[in-house]
């Protein structure tokens, strides 16, 4: 029998509820300690982990990169979220939120401040005048597409990969629900893609870029061990759009940044200059 749980009225933080992050959760914003963050030789300072959020940006700094843009060349610094680095006074003036990515860019006059990851992707994206639709229709396309898996991806992560991979106690509600919404979701991009290559259309774009971070790592069996349990292999549209992308070399360098975890070949924790990829 499912325990009834009563909400009280008004509710107080229990410091150990929440499971493996109860540590870095709590209800009130702001720094918790002084630490000012490093700064290297490129205009662009990223301050980031590879998780599907960070990925996105280490991808599309490659892609630039790729395209011949050097002005994107760029430092991206680890910040290790389990030991609460993204409270750190500098990270909080970075990014007031205390979330990964955060991104300064000092090629402008003050220097920019620059986080939430859809928001990094467009500002590079108009910065370097690349991977976005120049025509309005595309540009459109692209966007709300953008702002779809802004929108769409805290009930794949934080819902269902929090209750089915992370929560304390397995609950058949939360799973079921979470579960029927990511299924959902990955029925829209399968539909959307049947005819076509790229999420927007004629070109490969931010838009590819956000979603692959996200559905493309999960139904390419990287996410919350949950390949076989949402039965990705029904979605032959995302994944073959997925596959395509996986295999860029841009791709394959960005996910790497940042990373702490997995194969060693397959780390980065810093990225300093293009050579740093060498020595991984």
């Amino acid at each position: 029998m499912t325990e009834t749980y009563t909400p009280p009225k008004v509710w107080t933080w229990d410091k150990e509820n929440g499971g493996q992050f109860a540590s870095i959760n709590r209800p009130i914003a702001g720094a918790t300690h002084d630490k000012a963050l490093p700064v290297g030789q490129h205009p662009l300072q990223l301050y980031s982990l590879a998780t599907p959020n960070g990925v996105k940006v280490t991808v599309m700094l490659e892609e630039l990169l790729a395209l011949g843009h050097t002005g994107a060349e760029y430092d991206a610094w680890l910040i290790k979220i389990s030991d609460g680095d993204q409270f750190g006074s500098g990270f909080v003036e970075v990014n007031p939120n205390s979330k990964i990515p955060a991104m300064m860019d000092h090629s402008v006059t003050p220097p920019q401040r620059i986080f939430e990851s859809g928001a990094i992707l467009l500002y590079l994206a108009e910065k370097f005048g690349a991977l976005i639709p120049k025509d309005a229709a595309g540009r459109t396309e692209c966007l709300s597409w953008l702002f779809w898996q802004m929108g769409s991806a805290p009930y794949l992560g934080g819902g269902f990969g929090h209750f089915y991979a992370y929560a304390p106690t397995k609950m058949e509600y939360p799973i079921n629900r979470f579960t029927m919404e990511t299924k959902r979701q990955l029925d829209v991009l399968d539909r959307h893609l049947a005819d076509k290559d790229w999420m927007a259309g004629g070109a490969y774009s931010i838009a590819d870029i956000a979603i692959y971070a996200w559905y493309g790592s999960l139904v390419l069996g990287r996410a919350y061990n949950a390949a076989e349990f949402l039965d990705v292999g029904i979605y032959k549209n995302v994944l073959t759009w997925a596959q395509t992308i996986d295999t860029r070399p841009a791709v394959i360098r960005g996910r790497m940044v940042n990373r702490t975890w997995g194969a060693p070949e397959e780390q980065l924790p810093e990225r300093h200059a293009a050579t740093d990829f060498d020595k991984a």
